[in-house]
């Protein structure tokens, strides 16, 4: 059974950073492609980023310069920096597998606010 794990949300001030890590369970990491997701009370949930399995990378415009999505093979692991975060960066936010259908996991709170 696939298992996402999201830890290193919190409060943060505008301009602050975070740094998210997605430990995953239950599947041949390393060979898949993994992306960050981010979620807020009624709207749909929207891909943040992507690494593939060869260390493609890519971005959501709103988070480009701003945000860097990294992955540990070893560790089964896959990290999003945030830096100067936003109002608007104000989520729940998730890992998963783009494309699949594999459960979410709990998520973590990231909010930023002064």
């Amino acid at each position: 059974q696939v298992q996402f794990v999201e830890s290193g949300g919190g409060l943060v001030q505008p301009g602050g950073s975070l740094r998210l890590s997605c430990a995953v369970s239950g599947m041949s990491f390393g060979a898949y492609g993994m992306g960050w997701y981010r979620q807020t009370p009624g709207k749909q949930r929207e891909l943040v980023a992507t690494i593939s399995s060869s260390r493609l990378i890519n971005y959501a415009d709103s988070v480009k310069g701003r945000f860097t999505i990294s992955r540990d093979n070893a560790k089964k692991t896959v990290y999003l920096q945030m830096n100067n975060l936003q109002v608007d960066d104000t989520a729940v936010y998730y890992c998963n597998r783009p494309g699949s259908s594999q459960p979410w996991g709990q998520g973590t709170q990231v909010t930023v606010s002064s």
